[in-house]
């Protein structure tokens, strides 16, 4: 396991309202919460709570299960939760802060903790694929 992390930034067109309230419903996440266009959500799910459990289930090729825990949530401003996947390090965390401003919200999405650079910079690639889909679901 490595310290490795990233941080991913983008204004969306919407408020930080709609942004917050995309992330943790789960019909929402389904449109959304997949990073490339080949690929779509077959099942999510979200106890939107701190302490909560949500699963979203990626379909490509194959089927990329992700779930985790609710660490942090402030409504409008603040998501933290965890990261788990069959290759993923132990406690990983993702950290979304959303920041209003003229265009509508600058989201800033960070993940701490990858095994490999490759997986960094695969989940980098991905995160920013999700980011893009939210932006156009949104706008």
């Amino acid at each position: 396991m490595t310290d490795l992390s990233l941080t991913c930034r983008r204004t969306i067109k919407a408020s930080p309202k709609q942004v917050y309230n995309a992330w943790l419903d789960p019909a929402m996440m389904t449109r959304f919460m997949s990073p490339r266009p080949d690929m779509h959500v077959a099942e999510a799910r979200s106890d939107a709570r701190e302490g909560g459990r949500f699963f979203v289930l990626m379909v490509g090729d194959k089927e990329y299960p992700h779930e985790g825990t609710y660490k942090e949530l402030t409504p409008f401003s603040r998501i933290v939760f965890t990261w788990e996947a069959p290759w993923s390090a132990p406690d990983t965390q993702v950290e979304l802060v959303l920041n209003p401003v003229a265009d509508g919200t600058e989201v800033v999405l960070t993940h701490v903790k990858f095994m490999s650079e490759e997986s960094r910079d695969n989940h980098e690639k991905g995160w920013n694929g999700i980011l893009g889909k939210l932006d156009a679901l949104l706008s």
